[in-house]
């Protein structure tokens, strides 16, 4: 099998060295090439275009937004960005995601050679979908081996499966899940909805610190309210709540009614937020009265928590192939039975809507 043919675009001569070597470990991915800014890179480039492209955020000569709506008009390809974890970085990271990017990675502002190589995993596997995404559904020394993956908790880590007696329930909610392509994907399902729509959760697996970003950028477009979930935040018609990066997201019901409570834990399905613990709640909490929904993103997270869901009668829906960036969590929670309706991406702002 071919290996990846992958191309770093960075202006720290450190961070293009460890990724190349980082890289170089990983079977199945072969860097074919290295530049410090978009100047120096597209010759390179077009001599010998590669399957994926690496990314730095922030450059002197052509920052990598600009770069990439150039890739976008001339060469689609999967691109990966390479951002710090800063309020800036974060912001110029999503407008990157909203031009055509699949996926962003956290890159570290301390101790590279260090940092980087213990998010190996998540950059390899980010690679490996990024080189299957469909392309059509983006608008706009020896090395040390990768190290091995840990066992793969479910959200048993985070919540009881099953609905406890005496739980009151919640009234009409929607649930929304999403990972790679995701934020291009909610920014068209919310900036369709009216102002009076029934409390929306959503998990998007995001790195921490852009979570709030995302939420604020939404907030600007959409006639829903959308905010970055804090611990105990009430469920509101007309309210959307976006998991933290870094944190689990539950629904709750209380003497007071329903809230969301936004807790620290271990990975789930390899993830944190999980789509999965946010699932398994609202099937726990809300039951029928709520609506489930899962787009565009690679893995599995959210499959087995939309079973839950449909098996105590909640409506669910999956995002189609045709217009996922990457067909893997909706593929695993069709495969499952968890499905009652797939729909191209236009569709599901009516559905939603319906369910009022």
């Amino acid at each position: 099998m071919a290996k990846i043919r992958v191309f770093l675009v960075d202006d720290s001569a450190v961070v293009r060295k460890v990724l190349t070597e980082m890289l170089e470990g990983a079977a199945g991915i072969e860097v074919i090439g290295a530049a410090q800014d978009p100047l120096f890179a597209l010759p390179r480039m077009e001599k010998d275009w590669p399957d994926v492209i690496i990314l730095d955020v922030e450059m002197p000569r052509m920052d990598g937004v600009t770069f990439l709506k150039k890739i976008m008009a001339e060469h689609p390809t999967p691109v990966i960005m390479c951002s710090t974890l800063t309020v800036e970085g974060s912001k110029t990271s999503l407008e990157a995601l909203r031009v055509g990017a699949i996926d962003v990675i956290a890159k570290p502002t301390a101790n590279l050679k260090t940092s980087l190589p213990e998010a190996s995993h998540e950059l390899v596997t980010a690679i490996r979908v990024a080189a299957k995404a469909n392309m059509a559904g983006v608008k706009p020394k020896p090395i040390a081996p990768i190290p091995k993956v840990a066992a793969k908790l479910t959200a048993d880590a985070m919540l009881s499966k099953g609905i406890t007696r005496n739980t009151k329930k919640t009234g009409s909610m929607i649930a929304i899940g999403a990972s790679t392509g995701g934020t291009q994907a909610l920014e068209a399902v919310l900036t369709a909805l009216p102002a009076n729509m029934p409390p929306i959760l959503i998990v998007q697996h995001m790195p921490e610190k852009f979570t709030a970003t995302f939420a604020n950028r939404l907030n600007e477009l959409c006639r829903v309210e959308v905010k970055e979930a804090e611990d105990n935040d009430p469920l509101l018609p007309g309210r959307v709540l976006i998991a933290r990066g870094g944190q689990h997201m539950m629904l709750q019901t209380t003497q007071f009614g329903a809230s969301v409570q936004v807790k620290d834990g271990p990975l789930v399905s390899r993830h944190k937020p999980s789509v999965d613990v946010l699932f398994r709640s609202v099937a726990k909490y809300a039951g029928s009265n709520a609506l489930g929904i899962i787009l565009t993103g690679m893995g599995d997270d959210g499959a087995k928590g939309m079973k839950e869901m449909h098996d105590v009668g909640a409506e669910t829906i999956a995002q189609n192939e045709a217009t996922c960036v990457v067909y893997g969590m909706p593929q695993e929670a069709v495969k499952l039975g968890a499905i009652d309706h797939i729909l191209p991406l236009n569709k599901i702002p009516e559905m939603i809507v319906a369910h009022k």
